[in-house]
């Protein structure tokens, strides 16, 4: 039996309260997909642009680590709760924020805000899922931080021509985290009650020789860096695809997105149940070598049926991917650390979207194409793929 649920359920009530936190906390980054304009619309220098547009990920990046050691699941309730009335202020601070100083403290606390929000709910919402329906489970919060990527764009246009500027739109999505206060509110009592009948050794912070000695457990060591290889392609997918597609001159990239998008979705909906059924490490590892042709001949479709066709590919692809690689992980690490060893895949994240961009303008400048950099990716990939082929990360789930 799992040590961290007296229920075998996935779907409980506070799992899925937890769920939608999470995606309260993506709603409020996936609104800011048109920062980089709004800024030049305020007048912001473009020197400082991109700048300012990579803060906060940046911010994320290095505050998560000094967090996550900190924080447990015995101080994550209050914590979540702390950093959603913190990010309805970050959110309409955005409508009085104008000046370069201010937005860089502004982006600096944006970025903290998110990892304390999504750290603490990550550590309770692991605790709510059945080892034997892990799989399923990391679909489920997979799920939850994609579908404001696929909405909240829509919604932002929608409204747009009906504000005085986007910075209506980023205040505005605080509505979110009020309703995730009220809801929390509803269920703490639940969530208290079903965390107090968890072992002790649990719900304690985790000391430092724990955390070194997790570290140095090669299953867990290598999925990380699978983990991380894989947000690096990912990253370079996100951040250059438009301009890959401007430069083929082949289709829509808006309709690029939300084709694969909308097949990632729907392969961890459809086919979380299936992931707890199957050979975890022979699916992720058929997925990855997908993955990689996929990557290459991107830069080649130079006519809409292969470049939609592989935009449903790559969302196949991910949608399997990500889900396997922390449902791995999930089953390789302790229970007392499964909230902390997630919430390293979401620094490996964070360290991606941050590293990426850099390392793609310094190998763009010099006059490299844009196919260079998916070539690249999917040399990411490879390194991923081998990860997973060694002997070390064949593990077995811990009951």
């Amino acid at each position: 039996m799992n040590p961290t649920l007296k229920t075998q359920r996935l779907f409980t009530v506070e799992f899925l309260v937890l769920c939608l936190i999470i995606m309260t906390a993506f709603s409020n980054v996936s609104v800011f997909y048109s920062f980089y304009h709004y800024l030049g619309d305020i007048g912001i220098p473009f020197a400082w642009r991109g700048f300012l547009v990579g803060l906060e990920p940046m911010s994320a990046f290095l505050l998560r680590l000094l967090i996550l050691p900190w924080l447990h699941i015995r101080n994550a309730m209050p914590v979540l709760i702390f950093s959603l009335l913190l990010l309805i202020a970050t959110s309409c601070a955005y409508l009085w924020v104008t000046t370069i100083p201010a937005m860089v403290a502004l982006r600096i606390v944006h970025g903290a805000v998110f990892v304390l929000l999504t750290s603490s709910a990550i550590a309770l919402v692991v605790s709510f899922i059945p080892t034997e329906k892990s799989g399923q489970g990391f679909s489920s919060i997979s799920i939850a931080t994609m579908i404001p990527y696929a909405l909240i764009p829509l919604l932002f246009e929608a409204l747009l021509p009906y504000v005085r500027s986007e910075a209506d739109i980023y205040a505005a999505v605080s509505i979110f985290s009020i309703a995730a206060i009220l809801l929390l509110i509803t269920v703490r009592r639940r969530i208290d009650d079903a965390l107090r009948g968890m072992d002790n050794v649990l719900l304690s912070r985790p000391t430092l020789s724990e955390i070194r000695e997790n570290f140095r457990v090669r299953s867990v060591f290598f999925l990380l860096l699978a983990i991380f290889f894989i947000y690096l392609a990912h990253a370079t997918f996100f951040y250059f695809m438009k301009d890959l597609s401007l430069q083929l001159r082949t289709g829509n990239v808006g309709l690029f997105f939300t084709t694969s998008m909308a097949t990632m979705i729907a392969v961890r909906a459809f086919g979380a149940a299936l992931f707890d059924r199957m050979n975890k490490r022979s699916t992720l590892q058929k997925a990855l070598a997908l993955l990689i042709p996929c990557l290459i001949l991107l830069p080649h479709a130079t006519f809409p049926a292969p470049y939609y066709l592989l935009a449903a590919a790559y969302g196949l692809c991910l949608g399997v991917i990500l889900p396997l690689l922390n449902a791995l992980l999930f089953s390789a690490s302790p229970p007392s650390l499964r909230g902390l060893n997630t919430n390293m895949t979401l620094f490996a994240m964070d360290a991606a979207y941050f590293v990426m961009p850099d390392l793609g303008g310094i190998i763009i400048t010099p006059g490299a194409g844009f196919d260079t950099l998916f070539y690249i990716a999917a040399g990411f990939v490879v390194l991923s793929l081998a990860l997973t082929i060694k002997k070390e990360t064949l593990i077995h789930d811990r009951q």
